[in-house]
C-alpha cells in the first residue's frame, strides 16, 4: 500500500512538473510570437517532448493560451495580496514594485521562467475569453485597491488611473530594465518608486500645459484613414485579433485596398507605429518651440499626447502588438522609441538644472512616461466620465505630480 500511494505521489509530481514545463515554454511562445502565432510544434520543441505529448495535457493551442494567460493573472493576484498587507498606500505600492523587481532578477539569473504577457487577452475565443477578461478586472480592481478605500466618485477616478499606470510600468519593466547589470535592479526599482511618490515636478511647479495640435499627415488622407483603423483596432484586439479582414471591413473597402497602401500586415503594424512615433517627436518638437520653462515643455508635450490617445479618431499605437512582428522588425521599433524617451530624458535633465524637475534619474523616468503614455489608449472610456481638461490634469498627475498627490483632486 505505501509503495503505491509513493507512486501515485511521485506520478502527480512529475504531472504537474511537466505541465508548468509547458506552460512555461508556451510563456516565452507568446512572448514572442503572440498567442496566435504559438504553436504547439514549438512548445514541444522547447520542453524536448514531441507534439503529441503537449497534446495529453492541453487538447487545443487555445487551452494550452488560456492557461498560460491564467497563470500570468494568478501570479498577479498573488503579488497583489502580498502587497496589500502592507499599511499604507506607499508601503503597498512600494511592497509591489519589490516583489515583482525580486522576479524578474530571478528570470535573469536563469531562476525562473517569465510568465505570458497579457497583450491578446482580448483576441482569445470565447468562453476562454470572458474567464479571463474577469481576471484581469479583478486584477485591476485589487491594484486601484492599494490606495485604500475611495473618497467619492473624484477619488475613485484618481485611483483608477493610478492603477492602471502602476500596472503598465510593471509589464514595461522587461523591456528597460535587462539594460541594467542585476546588482543594479534594486537602485533601479528604487529611482522608479521615487518617481511614483513624488513625481517630476519640481517645488514650484504648476500644471498649465498649453495647447499644442497634434500633427497629422494630410499629404495622404486615405492612408492616414486606413493607419488611424488599423491602429484602433489592433490597439483594441491585439495583432492577431486585427485581421486584415476586419480592418478593411471597418473602413468598408476591399482586402485588395489594403494590399494598395501596404504590401503585407507587419509592413502595416510597422506603419503605425512609425505614424504613432512621428506624431510623439512632432509634438516634442513642437513643444520645444513654443519655448519657456524646461517642466513647461515636458507638460505642454505630455498633455498633448494624452489627448491624443483620449481622442476616438487619433491614437497611438501601444506596444501589445510588438509580439506580432518579426524579431528585427520588433527591434527596431523598440530603438525608436528609445531615441523618443532620451528626447524625455534630455528635456527633464534640462528641467532639473533649471529647478523646474525634481532631481530624478531621467532615463528611468523617461521609460516611466512612455509606458503610461502607451497605456493612455485603454483610459478613454474613463475620460469620456467627465470633462477633457479634466481627464487629461488627473491622469496626468499620475507621473507629473506622483501616485500619492492629491492636488488633481481640486483641479
Amino acid at each position: 500500500m505505501g509503495d503505491a500511494r509513493t507512486d501515485d505521489t511521485t506520478s502527480t509530481r512529475r504531472f504537474r512538473e511537466k505541465r508548468e514545463a509547458i506552460l512555461a515554454a508556451a510563456a516565452e511562445a507568446i512572448n514572442e510570437q503572440s498567442a496566435k502565432g504559438m504553436t504547439f510544434a514549438d512548445v514541444a520543441r522547447r520542453v524536448g517532448l514531441n507534439t503529441t505529448s503537449v497534446t495529453y495535457y492541453f487538447k487545443r493551442k487555445e487551452d494550452l493560451a488560456a492557461s498560460a494567460f491564467e497563470h500570468t493573472l494568478d501570479y498577479l493576484l498573488a503579488m497583489l495580496a502580498e502587497a496589500a498587507e502592507e499599511a499604507s498606500p506607499v508601503a503597498r505600492v512600494e511592497r509591489l514594485l519589490t516583489i515583482n523587481m525580486a522576479r524578474l532578477g530571478r528570470i535573469e539569473r536563469g531562476e525562473e521562467r517569465p510568465f505570458a504577457v497579457l497583450s491578446d487577452l482580448r483576441a482569445m475565443d470565447e468562453p476562454a475569453r470572458s474567464g479571463l477578461m474577469s481576471s484581469w478586472r479583478e486584477v485591476f480592481r485589487r491594484t486601484r485597491a492599494l490606495w485604500g478605500e475611495a473618497r467619492g466618485r473624484a477619488a475613485t477616478d484618481l485611483a483608477g488611473a493610478r492603477a492602471h499606470v502602476l500596472l503598465e510600468n510593471l509589464f514595461w519593466l522587461p523591456v528597460w530594465l535587462p539594460r541594467y547589470e542585476i546588482d543594479q535592479h534594486a537602485r533601479a526599482g528604487a529611482w522608479l518608486m521615487d518617481i511614483f511618490r513624488h513625481g517630476v515636478a519640481g517645488p514650484n511647479a504648476t500644471w498649465r500645459p498649453r495647447a499644442i495640435a497634434a500633427p497629422f499627415d494630410d499629404a495622404m488622407p486615405g492612408r492616414e484613414a486606413f493607419l488611424l483603423a488599423a491602429t484602433r483596432l489592433i490597439n483594441e484586439l491585439g495583432y492577431r485579433g486585427a485581421s486584415v479582414q476586419r480592418i478593411a471591413s471597418e473602413l468598408n473597402v476591399t482586402k485588395g485596398s489594403f494590399y494598395h497602401h501596404l504590401d503585407a500586415k507587419d509592413d502595416l503594424v510597422v506603419a503605425c507605429y512609425q505614424r504613432s512615433f512621428d506624431t510623439i517627436a512632432a509634438t516634442q518638437r513642437a513643444a520645444d518651440q513654443l519655448g519657456g520653462s524646461h517642466w513647461q515643455r515636458l507638460s505642454d508635450s505630455i498633455a498633448a499626447l494624452i489627448e491624443v490617445q483620449f481622442s476616438e479618431h487619433a491614437s497611438l499605437l501601444r506596444t501589445t502588438a510588438l509580439s506580432g512582428l518579426p524579431a528585427g522588425e520588433r527591434q527596431s521599433m523598440v530603438d525608436r522609441s528609445n531615441r523618443i524617451a532620451r528626447r524625455f530624458a534630455g528635456t527633464m535633465m534640462d528641467g532639473i538644472a533649471e529647478g523646474t524637475i525634481r532631481p530624478v534619474d531621467s532615463l528611468i523616468a523617461s521609460q516611466a512616461m512612455m509606458a503610461f503614455l502607451n497605456a493612455a489608449f485603454d483610459m478613454r472610456k474613463w475620460s469620456s466620465t467627465m470633462p477633457r481638461e479634466r481627464a487629461v490634469s488627473m491622469y496626468a498627475s499620475t507621473l507629473m505630480l506622483g501616485m500619492f498627490d492629491d492636488r488633481a483632486l481640486n483641479a
